[in-house]
């Protein structure tokens, strides 16, 4: 098991497609920074519309503070002379937010299957990420196999035994209403028997304020562990970025009930704002594994901060 070499990526036309899909709204992300100042000068009252914008692309308050404290700081060393240094500064300010965040999800060994638990809230596109995360696993030269935790909605179950079909990996479920952590764990023990390297394990979407759903999900995390002490090897929830600043409290109290070791954010094409994963980054400090900007599997993409910060910077600007 886990001899696996990874495969080069090709991410260009990924990115391309991110600034292209990146809030085509009317945001500070498709603003030109020139507009901010029509004269090329850069001063407090630049900074304090910049401060606006920020907040508007749901940075968030606490984090957009922080992104003007850097800037002001330039400023003061009389640093952002024109229109040019403040993109640097931006820049560099974003970069430092998100870069301890950037850490691509990494299958170690273990005694049994490498355990994927994943969570989130209803219409966030989890059951749709597995199945981009089985193909990737896949190609990667990873034996997969799926658990339908989610056993309160029939369709979910159909839904990822279709994901199933398409990649061709197995698929462990039972009937409507069975107990979540009974399914997970009988596909945990079918995983170890058939010597498969990933098990991917749905959950039911919940809302973060359910509190007996989100002790449901404690529940899995226990009967992993009477099995593989360090089982699930990863908690990793999945956010709707066009949530806003719901997206952070619904990620706040995923981490504070489960402890998260991971992050995809999906759907940050259309209306999303890419702003949320700035104010994610800087309040929770969990790792971000993928980003997502529409339905197919090619776009979903391991995070890289300066390719994200680069299409949020340059999304307002038109391609060569």
């Amino acid at each position: 098991m886990f001899a696996k070499k990874e495969k080069p990526e090709k991410r260009e036309g990924f990115i391309k497609r991110l600034r292209a899909r990146l809030n085509r709204g009317d945001s500070w992300l498709t603003y030109d920074l020139a507009n901010l100042a029509p004269g090329g000068k850069i001063d407090e009252n630049v900074l304090d519309e910049l401060e606006s914008l920020l907040v508007m692309a749901d940075v968030g308050v606490e984090t957009t503070e922080r992104i003007i404290a850097d800037l002001q700081k330039s400023l003061a060393r009389k640093e952002l002379k024109d229109v040019e240094a403040l993109q640097a500064g931006l820049r560099k300010s974003l970069c430092d937010i998100l870069a301890p965040v950037e850490a691509p999800l990494s299958v170690r060994p273990t005694e049994g299957p490498f355990v994927i638990l994943m969570v989130g809230v209803n219409g966030a596109g989890k059951t749709t990420t597995i199945g981009k995360m089985a193909r990737r696993f896949k190609n990667d030269g990873y034996s997969v196999m799926l658990a339908a935790g989610d056993t309160f909605r029939a369709a979910a179950v159909e839904q990822l035994e279709a994901w199933g079909e398409r990649n061709d990996v197995p698929v462990v479920s039972q009937h409507a209403g069975a107990d979540p952590a009974a399914v997970i764990f009988d596909a945990w023990e079918a995983a170890r028997a058939r010597d498969i390297d990933v098990l991917l394990a749905d959950t039911a979407g919940r809302l973060q304020s359910q509190q007996g759903l989100m002790d449901e999900l404690a529940k899995v995390k226990r009967v992993l562990g009477r099995r593989d002490e360090t089982a699930p090897h990863e908690v990793m929830l999945v956010l709707d970025a066009s949530q806003g600043q719901n997206a952070l409290v619904q990620a706040q109290k995923f981490h504070d009930a489960l402890g998260l070791t991971g992050i995809t954010v999906t759907k940050l094409d259309g209306s999303a704002k890419g702003g949320i994963l700035l104010a994610i980054a800087n309040k929770l400090k969990v790792p971000v594994r993928f980003i997502g900007i529409g339905e197919a599997a090619e776009d979903m993409q391991p995070f890289s901060a300066e390719d994200f910060v680069d299409a949020l910077l340059a999304s307002g600007r038109k391609e060569a």
